[in-house]
């Protein structure tokens, strides 16, 4: 299937808006000490985004307010999803710090809040780089420690965590697992193992709205795998149900692309049509169909995706 920009932080920015979804993760994953400090009630969303604009592809971030033992505070959590750890991430962090502590000041008085950060890393490379942002100075630091900025962060390096110790409520296990394995070679063969864990979400009202958030995910970034193969995977590990909505959110993803009224929005939607039900056979047709200048027959075309049972049936479209 072909990527669609930025999966990654579409998932993560819909998973960890959600407020429940955000108290779980926090519940199971910081650290006793902090979380003894934190009131996860009082946990509030700001919709502010610290990332700079040509950074956003490899980075995405979500800032919530908390009370920490009466205080106003604050968690940041920084998503990087670079193939790499990003050796600068302190100083990053340091400079989205200033920025909230900026943006409290226009909204409120001093003191400033406590600002906990937070970093979770998915990549294939194993995190090396040094959590403390002195590890980036030079010369002598312990004697000059009263005079330069240090602090840390809290690490969430998911190649690190065996499958069984990522805990907590069903559907940030399942985001997460698709974040753990998404750039590793056997992303598919995992693939039905983290279908099964969301049997039990279809019984719930929003289970279909999971299930297809996961799915857009899946479509956007498994690269060996077709509709058919996905629908016959889901009806096997979650129920029939499931199956069907692959086949409506795939038609959805189809179109939407097509109905944009351009070549451009055509053959991009074209594109998409043939990598969801043919997978790589089918993509092999889009420099012949990047020929085609006559939007009528990119139209046509785009009919013939969705009822057409094989590639060599649609080459004979486009031949003719």
């Amino acid at each position: 299937m072909e990527n669609i920009a930025n999966p990654h932080d579409k998932l993560f920015k819909e998973a960890w808006s959600n407020r429940e979804t955000a108290q779980d993760f926090l519940q199971q994953y910081l650290p006793r000490e902090v979380l003894e400090l934190v009131d996860l009630n009082t946990l509030e969303i700001s919709k502010d985004s610290f990332v700079e604009k040509e950074l956003k592809d490899y980075f995405s971030d979500l800032l919530y307010s908390v009370s920490l033992k009466g205080h106003r505070g604050y968690i940041y959590i920084l998503f990087e999803h670079k193939s790499h750890p990003e050796k600068l991430i302190s100083l990053q962090l340091l400079e989205y710090m200033l920025k909230i502590w900026r943006l409290h000041l226009k909204q409120h008085s001093l003191p400033l809040p406590a600002i906990i950060p937070l970093v979770l890393y998915h990549g294939p490379e194993k995190w090396t780089q040094e959590p403390r942002l002195s590890h980036l100075l030079s010369g002598p630091k312990g004697e000059l420690s009263d005079y330069v900025p240090d602090f840390t962060y809290i690490l969430y390096d998911l190649s690190l965590y065996a499958d069984k110790d990522i805990k907590g409520a069903i559907f940030p296990r399942v985001v997460l697992l698709l974040f753990k394995y998404v750039f590793h070679r056997d992303f598919e063969r995992k693939l039905p193992e983290v279908f099964s864990l969301m049997r039990s979400l279809l019984a719930q009202e929003t289970g279909l709205q999971y299930l297809e958030t996961v799915l857009r995910y899946v479509f956007s970034t498994a690269e060996n795998i077709t509709v058919d193969e996905l629908k016959n995977m889901v009806e096997q590990s979650v129920s029939k149900k499931g199956g069907d909505t692959i086949m409506t959110l795939a038609e959805r993803l189809i179109s939407k692309g097509i109905e944009q009224g351009v070549r451009q929005g055509l053959l991009e939607g074209i594109e998409l049509g043939l990598s969801l039900k043919f997978g790589p056979k089918g993509l092999k047709l889009m420099p012949a169909i990047q020929d085609i200048e006559d939007s009528k027959l990119l139209k046509a075309l785009k009919e013939a995706i969705k009822v057409r049972g094989d590639v060599s049936e649609l080459e004979a479209t486009i031949r003719n």
